[in-house]
C-alpha cells in the first residue's frame, strides 16, 4: 500500500506543490442525493509524496486552488473530476493529460480503466474494494485513505511511460490535444435553457407540446439546482412528458395525469400549470429528425469503413478515430464543429470525410 499524508488545511502545501510543474490527481465524491457532486477528498501525487486532501474540514482552500490550477494534471478519465473541482472552485487547471486518451491513441482498448492500465504498464494489480464507500463520513478510515492513494500512485509513471511513447509516435501532441478538450467550461456550465436535450423522448415532441416540454425541463433543471437535488427527484422525465402530452390548464386536469405523483402536483402544480399556459404563446418551429434516407445509411456505412480502416493503418480501435455517434451528427445534424474534421483527426480522415459529405 503507498504511504500518504493526510491534509486538513490545504492551504498548507503550497510550498510543497510549488516545486512541481505536474501533479497527479483524483477526486473522491458524493452525488447520490444531490444535483452537485459534494467533494470529499482530492488525491495529488507529485514527486515521491502522496497527498490526502480534506476539503470537509472548513478550512480555506483558495491558496491550493490557485497553487494547484497553475499545475499540469495528469488524470485518468478525469471528466468527472474536472468537474466536481470546477463547480467548486469555479476554476479549471493551466493544462490536462488524461492518461485513459492517451493509452486509447497507442492501441489500447478505448474507456481502458486505470487499474487495468496499471496492469499493462507496470504489471501490478490495483484493488478496487471501496468502489462505493460514503466518503462524506468522517473520519475516514485508514483503509480508505490508501485506497485513495492507490488511484494517483501510479498516474506520473504512467505520464512518463505514455507520453515517452506517443512521442515516438508522434502522436504527443494528438493526446493534449484530446486532453485539453476537457478544459471546455461548456462541458460543465448548466442552462436551465438547454434541458430540454436531457429529457428522454422529447425530441419526438413537435409544436406546442415541444415547448412545453422545455419549459417544464427548465423548471425542473432550476429547482433541482435550488434545491440541490437529482433531476428525477424533482420528477421524472416520463412523468413531465406525460404532462407535455395533455397540456392541462388546471390543478384538476393535471392531477388526472397517472405518471404524476401527488407529491409533485401539491408543491409545485400551479408553478408546472403556469408553465403550460406560457408555452402556448411560444413560437417553436421544432421538428422532429426524419428518419434517415437510404443514401444517408449508405453513406454512414462508407465513412464507418474508411474510418475503420485508417484506425487499422494506425493501430487504433475505430472508436478512438471516429465514433458512430461522431459520424451520425455529421451526416444527420449536419455538426461541421464536430472533433472528427478538427485537430489531428482532420489531417487522418477528416478531409477524406468532408469529400464524402
Amino acid at each position: 500500500m503507498p504511504e500518504f499524508i493526510l491534509v486538513e488545511r490545504p492551504d498548507s502545501l503550497g510550498d510543497k506543490l510549488e516545486e512541481h510543474q505536474r501533479v497527479g490527481l483524483d477526486t473522491e465524491f458524493m452525488r447520490e442525493k444531490t444535483f452537485f457532486a459534494e467533494l470529499c477528498l482530492v488525491q495529488v501525487s507529485c514527486g515521491e509524496k502522496i497527498y490526502c486532501i480534506d476539503p470537509l474540514t472548513g478550512n480555506n482552500m483558495d491558496a491550493f486552488w490557485d497553487i494547484l490550477m497553475a499545475r499540469t494534471w495528469v488524470v485518468h478519465s478525469g471528466r468527472q473530476d474536472i468537474e466536481v473541482i470546477y463547480q467548486l472552485a469555479k476554476r479549471m487547471p493551466t493544462s490536462l493529460f488524461d492518461t485513459q486518451i492517451a493509452a486509447g491513441l497507442l492501441g489500447y482498448a478505448p474507456q481502458l480503466g486505470y487499474a487495468n492500465l496499471v496492469k499493462e504498464l507496470f504489471d501490478v494489480d490495483v484493488p478496487k474494494s471501496h468502489t462505493r464507500a460514503d466518503w462524506s463520513r468522517r473520519p475516514l478510515s485508514v483503509e480508505y485513505l490508501h485506497y485513495a492513494a492507490e488511484d494517483v500512485e501510479y498516474l506520473l509513471p504512467a505520464y512518463d511511460l505514455l507520453a515517452e511513447r506517443l512521442d515516438e509516435l508522434g502522436r504527443l501532441a494528438w493526446a493534449e490535444e484530446d486532453s485539453a478538450q476537457l478544459l471546455s467550461p461548456a462541458l460543465y456550465d448548466i442552462d436551465p435553457a438547454l434541458a430540454i436535450d436531457r429529457m428522454k423522448g422529447a425530441r419526438n415532441l413537435r409544436g406546442k407540446r415541444r415547448a412545453a416540454a422545455a419549459r417544464l425541463a427548465a423548471w425542473r433543471e432550476s429547482e433541482a439546482l435550488r434545491a440541490n437535488r437529482p433531476r428525477q427527484w424533482i420528477a421524472k422525465d416520463s412523468s413531465l412528458l406525460e404532462v407535455a402530452a395533455a397540456m392541462p390548464t388546471s390543478l384538476d386536469e393535471l392531477s388526472r395525469i397517472e405518471g404524476l405523483p401527488a407529491g409533485v402536483i401539491r408543491r409545485a402544480g400551479q408553478n408546472i400549470i403556469a408553465a403550460i399556459m406560457a408555452a402556448d404563446a411560444d413560437e417553436d418551429g421544432y421538428a422532429p429528425p426524419p428518419a434517415p434516407s437510404e443514401s444517408q445509411k449508405a453513406l454512414l456505412k462508407s465513412m464507418q469503413k474508411l474510418v475503420a480502416e485508417r484506425a487499422e493503418d494506425l493501430g487504433l480501435a475505430a472508436e478512438t478515430v471516429a465514433s458512430k455517434r461522431d459520424l451520425s451528427a455529421i451526416i444527420f445534424d449536419g455538426d461541421q464543429e464536430s472533433k472528427v474534421l478538427q485537430g489531428w483527426r482532420r489531417n487522418v480522415v477528416g478531409d477524406q470525410l468532408t469529400q464524402m459529405l
